[in-house]
């Protein structure tokens, strides 16, 4: 290669990153911090500009305006991170991205089947629906704070003891509220910044039904109901007759979680 092909290359590959440097940005950053023996499966989900008059088709099968993310299980809690773009064009109609969905699943056994799931979710506002949304930290970094905990319930005739996962988003003061975990942003600050969904398991755990525990020294006991076969059995007014329960490891107790 001569001299002159090597200064034009040089000249157009400056050029080249030129462009890129000024060109707009048009993607971000989203990670998700999650506890140990945590997964999901995510959508994001890309739908008509609001000044587009144009419509995507409803199908099955392989949809381009969802793209899904996926983490998988790990021993230890850790962050999983995804560049997505906030706008794209399918099949010629411009589209941004509206929302991202998840379908969380944890562990709390060592069965296959010891796995509890919650959903989740966060949503991506136009700057003419951005009233009372938190704006953009100086950081570049706007965390969405959740916090997971197990409810026990139990089943079938021996009063075994299964556990649902109820994932919930967390306030500025780190108080529980009653939408799932996730939140809404806006979508025109995000360009080239980060967008954390920070997910944590609290210890506590609480009866998934409340009318069916008493709360004692050492943890619940499951009340007696009408009998012992009584599986939907409510405290009401007796709240002296308990009925023993079955642990995940079989053993059978009068208490949960201490077995006292």
């Amino acid at each position: 290669m001569n001299r002159c092909m090597r200064g034009a290359l040089a000249v157009l590959g400056m050029g080249w990153l030129s462009g890129c440097s000024v060109g707009p940005v048009d993607h971000f950053t989203l990670e998700v911090d999650l506890p140990a023996q945590f997964r999901f499966i995510g959508a994001a989900n890309y739908r008509p500009a609001r000044e587009q008059l144009c419509n995507l088709p409803r199908r099955r099968g392989k949809r381009p305006e969802r793209k899904i993310i996926i983490a998988d299980y790990k021993p230890v809690a850790g962050r999983v991170s995804y560049d997505l773009p906030l706008t794209e064009t399918i099949e010629g109609c411009p589209t941004v991205l509206r929302s991202v969905e998840f379908n969380f699943y944890a562990k709390w056994g060592v069965r296959d089947t010891d796995v509890g799931g919650d959903l989740g979710g966060i949503y991506f506002t136009d700057p003419i629906e951005s009233e009372g949304v938190a704006g953009m930290p100086d950081s570049g970094v706007q965390v969405l704070p959740g916090q997971c905990m197990w409810l026990f319930r139990t089943v079938g005739r021996l009063h075994t003891i299964r556990k649902l996962l109820k994932c919930k988003a967390l306030d500025a003061m780190g108080q529980r509220q009653k939408m799932r975990a996730g939140g809404v942003a806006q979508r025109d600050l995000l360009p080239g910044k980060t967008l954390r969904l920070v997910l944590a398991l609290t210890d506590e755990e609480a009866p998934a039904f409340d009318r069916r525990w008493m709360a004692v020294p050492g943890g619940w006991k499951r009340c007696r109901g009408k009998n012992f076969e009584d599986l939907q059995g409510a405290c009401d007014s007796d709240t002296t007759d308990f009925k023993p329960i079955t642990m995940p490891d079989g053993r059978t107790c009068d208490v949960y979680p201490t077995c006292k």
